[in-house]
């Protein structure tokens, strides 16, 4: 089943985010996919520069746990545990041909930078489109405004 995908905050730019949104949603472990424009987007004559946010949350599972209260009373608890994390989901997509490995990863994020000419059939001067994408778990704040 497809997760649930939250595009409000997108302006709906960038080919390679929406690869990227697609194949996320087609991911078992993967509950929400939430896509937010960057501050970081701007447009000048000869090239494009796009960057884009992909949260995600991953789905979770429940388990039962015995423990002892004051050291002698069996009880059991439920513990909710999630089911990936950011590392399991960069090998996942490392895997994936048209994904690929991210241009930069950490314990919280995996970044990829894509960059292609495009030349419309009317002009002779084309233009670079730079695409950021960064993907982060919900929850993780923001990096965009970091120096």
């Amino acid at each position: 089943m497809p997760s649930e995908l939250d595009t409000s905050n997108w302006s709906g730019e960038g080919a390679f985010t929406q690869l990227l949104i697609d194949r996320l949603r087609e991911l078992d472990d993967i509950r929400l996919v939430r896509v937010e424009d960057a501050p970081a987007t701007r447009s000048e004559a000869d090239y494009n520069f796009i960057s884009n946010e992909v949260f995600v949350a991953f789905a979770t599972r429940e388990r039962h746990e015995r423990t002892k209260r004051f050291g002698i009373i069996p009880q059991s608890r439920t513990v909710s545990e999630k089911v990936s994390s950011v590392a399991r989901l960069e090998t996942v997509l490392t895997g994936m041909s048209d994904i690929g490995a991210p241009d930069y990863a950490d314990e919280g994020m995996l970044q990829y930078l894509r960059a292609e000419r495009i030349v419309p059939p009317y002009q002779t001067r084309g233009y670079k489109l730079v695409e950021l994408v960064r993907i982060y778990e919900v929850g993780t704040p923001s990096r965009a405004s970091e120096p």
